[in-house]
């Protein structure tokens, strides 16, 4: 009797055991590893944000080692405090390839797949971070192509790249605040676009064809938009003809300030989207900016040049200061 309570008391203990370190794993701070190789807990990214717990109040990594994970991810909107960090921001590669003209069998009335729905990663919940990681839409150029899809608020970017063509990196959400540091974005056309409130800090932005490099569409009643601080604007081979911007949408919110611009950018610097109205309401603004494609001697006269004053206003602090107030930079 005394050993069949000692063999129960033995099993009961190793299921205790590994309840525990199932828990440990899941529902605490703890790192979750992903590898392709199999040596980490998860061989794919979306089985590891499958166990994150809702809501939670702690930080949780996503810890992803080198490697090539072709997979089209969600961070649903019940999903808050996850950073999701590469091993290698060059060698660790998000990477899907839907366009916007392919048509699928599930889609009704042979329609195309869409702008919106070929996202590589989208991101619903808010306080999530990436780090040292590439995300990357791979489709051939036969149609807009978004690498990342952001909807949350309070969203950081370090050190990560984003490739692409058109549509690289959508902003999808007004009001909604993103901080990209340290970040490469390429793409052809329109390739940053949405309503959001995005501050891009020491960033490397590549031109691929000749065409434009964002498309806000800022609200009318939302003060900022794009700001981009101490980026370099530069351009493939062959590349000689680029706007800054055009206003997807009237009201427009666009700034570049203390940036290097590339000899392609074009000497007006901005397109109206073929509206001339949009001349009347569109939010383009400039400062400090050198290079061959600052000089604004040329620039369309309804742009504008920023004083120091003005400028000096415009901090991450006062920018991201909405109905809630944060700043990425302390």
């Amino acid at each position: 009797m005394k050993r069949l309570f000692f063999t129960l008391t033995i099993i009961l203990s190793v299921i205790n055991a590994k309840a525990g370190a199932t828990q440990n794993i899941w529902d605490n701070a703890d790192t979750i590893v992903v590898a392709r190789d199999g040596s980490g807990q998860f061989r794919n990214i979306n089985e590891a944000i499958d166990v994150c717990r809702a809501f939670m109040e702690y930080h949780k990594v996503i810890y992803v080692k080198k490697g090539v994970y072709k997979e089209k991810l969600i961070i649903p909107s019940f999903l808050t405090n996850i950073e999701i960090c590469g091993e290698d921001r060059d060698e660790t590669i998000i990477t899907y390839d839907d366009h916007a003209n392919i048509k699928y069998d599930y889609l009704p009335n042979d329609h195309k797949l869409g702008t919106f729905a070929t996202y590589t990663l989208k991101i619903e919940g808010n306080d999530i971070r990436l780090k040292n990681i590439t995300i990357q839409n791979s489709a051939p150029r036969l149609g807009q192509a978004v690498a990342l899809h952001t909807e949350g608020d309070r969203l950081v970017f370090i050190n990560c790249r984003f490739l692409g063509d058109q549509d690289t990196v959508y902003t999808g959400i007004e009001n909604t605040r993103l901080y990209f540091k340290d970040c490469y974005i390429e793409g052809t056309t329109d390739f940053i676009f949405g309503p959001s409130i995005a501050w891009f800090e020491n960033c490397d932005i590549k031109n691929k064809t000749n065409s434009y490099v964002t498309a806000a569409s800022t609200p009318k009643d939302q003060k900022y938009g794009y700001i981009f601080n101490n980026c370099r604007i530069y351009c493939d081979e062959g590349v000689e003809k680029c706007y800054l911007g055009r206003p997807w949408r009237p009201y427009a919110y666009t700034l570049f300030m203390n940036c290097q611009l590339g000899k392609h950018i074009r000497p007006e610097g901005w397109h109206n989207w073929g509206k001339a109205s949009n001349e009347q309401t569109a939010r383009y603004l400039e400062y400090n900016n050198r290079g061959e494609g600052a000089d604004t001697s040329k620039r369309c006269a309804w742009s504008k040049q920023l004083t120091k004053k003005e400028a000096a206003k415009i901090t991450p602090a006062e920018v991201f200061a909405t109905s809630t107030s944060w700043n990425p930079t302390e």
